[in-house]
């Protein structure tokens, strides 16, 4: 038992907790930079970690109604078999080549996470102003619908939906990165009228399936450790659990924003980039990070040096547990 590793997932599962995100763009990384585990075999663990815990946060959100079925189905026609798919490439480039393409491809994914956290926050603090105009014009805002019928319904589009659901899988399958950060992302866009919440909930049921199927895969073709597994998932089970605990309570604004941070500099590390160019490329996040963000609250008609967006409201509060993987 390598107990520093259960130690770096219990607090990536803390991270995951509050975030709702992160757990395999985060814990990829950090098992291939500091523990110095090959990338394949990192991506093998992880997400037979994920396909463990994965389940617990799904029957969080199916208790509350948040997740439409309809969508859930299409999205797996196309995921669950290019996940399985995705080890299979993996395996089929072979050597040391196999290894650098995991590792590049997971540099590529984890970019497209931090694009995924900004996007989603940039979503959340446009949901905020357009409250803040309402209750000013006298309206009012939004009212949660009951807990057991909250789900927005959407008219679903099955080829954009199945497409998404293939590339998203296929990028689960090779890194174990996307099954939330990315995928999520992609229905933001597709469905614009789904609320953020519900997405979530469908988007992490949809996720089960998913990432069993990438976890197969990677259980008979790819690097899978025992031991790094259950290293994981003693830390990683109690962190997801006090993280879910905290999220009801503490602001999550600073937490998001340094794993936005942190997976921008992991991602640069697995493309190779030198020393000198993390230090630029972080330092650079972190001064024109805030100004920008400062700039975009304004256009939004909010205080720029403001507060960060209130949580959720207490019907939408939802302690998103999403596991390792996500």
């Amino acid at each position: 038992m390598n107990w520093a590793l259960t130690a770096a997932g219990f607090g990536v599962g803390i991270i995951v907790g509050l975030t709702g995100m992160g757990g395999g763009a985060l814990m990829t990384p950090v098992l291939v930079i500091f523990f110095n585990i090959p990338p394949l075999a990192a991506v093998s663990s992880d997400l037979v970690a994920s396909a463990v815990m994965k389940p617990v946060g799904s029957l969080v959100h199916i208790k509350r109604g948040r997740v439409d079925w309809n969508l859930v189905r299409w999205l797996c026609v196309g995921s669950v078999p290019a996940a399985f798919c995705g080890v299979l490439v993996t395996k089929a480039i072979g050597g040391n080549q196999l290894q650098k393409t995991v590792q590049v491809a997971l540099g590529i994914a984890l970019l497209l996470a931090v694009v995924g956290l900004v996007a989603r926050a940039y979503l959340r603090m446009r949901d905020h102003s357009r409250r803040r105009r309402a209750a000013a014009a006298g309206g009012v805002a939004d009212a949660p619908a009951p807990a057991q019928h909250a789900i927005s319904r959407v008219k679903v589009r099955p080829i954009p939906t199945v497409i998404v659901g293939a590339v998203g899988g296929l990028i689960v399958g090779m890194t174990s990165v996307g099954s939330g950060s990315l995928i999520i992302v992609a229905l933001l866009a597709l469905y614009p009228m789904l609320r953020t919440n519900d997405l979530v909930g469908t988007d992490l049921v949809q996720a089960v399936p998913l990432v069993a199927s990438a976890a197969l895969g990677h259980l008979l073709y790819g690097e899978f450790q025992f031991n790094v597994t259950t290293s994981l998932l003693l830390g990683c089970i109690p962190g997801v659990f006090l993280g879910a605990q905290v999220s009801a309570r503490a602001q999550g604004g600073f937490v998001r924003r340094a794993l936005a941070i942190v997976l921008l500099a992991s991602s640069l590390k697995l493309l190779y980039a030198s020393n000198t160019q993390l230090v630029i490329g972080v330092a650079a996040a972190v001064v024109l990070g805030p100004l920008v963000w400062a700039w975009l609250r304004t256009r939004n008609g909010l205080p720029a040096l403001g507060r960060a967006e209130r949580a959720p409201r207490a019907a939408e509060t939802v302690a998103d547990p999403t596991p390792v993987g996500t």
